[in-house]
């Protein structure tokens, strides 16, 4: 939630706290447009470390689908990569305002949030380990 501070994205319902699995959902709710707007996903495909899939379940796109990899670079870094397929509604309209305003929304969207997300990563232990995870022994899932 911290990466789309912007936007005060948060997660309102489902998997709110912790990793979330295969199967499981999480809506989130954020102004966007200047309007509160809620997207339910579901992740439909989980390969823990290397990818996953969250296709939405309830929201205002006609269809999204957003998946994530990781995959090993140099000095012992992960790239991290996002490829968005959506569409909008509205037929003909909802076409011009996908190539016109929510492309390059959710392009600007996404490598802010990524930003955000890596300068955490790439920073010190004090700051990035509030948001790893831990199994019931205290170490790093």
């Amino acid at each position: 939630m911290q990466s789309t501070a912007p936007t005060h994205e948060r997660a309102i319902a489902g998997v709110t706290h912790g990793l979330i699995e295969l199967g499981e959902t999480v809506t989130w709710q954020g102004r966007h447009f200047g309007l509160v707007l809620q997207h339910e996903t579901k992740i439909t495909q989980y390969d823990k470390a290397r990818h996953f899939q969250d296709v939405m379940v309830r929201g205002t796109f006609r269809s999204f689908v957003h998946d994530h990899y990781f995959e090993p670079a140099p000095e012992g870094y992960t790239m991290m990569r996002d490829v968005l397929r959506f569409a909008a509604p509205l037929g003909p309209f909802g076409r011009i305002a996908e190539a016109l305003v929510l492309k390059p929304y959710l392009c600007r969207f996404l490598v802010a949030r990524n930003q955000a997300i890596r300068t955490i990563a790439e920073s010190s232990p004090e700051v990035w380990e509030p948001f790893v995870s831990r199994d019931p022994n205290g170490r790093m899932l």
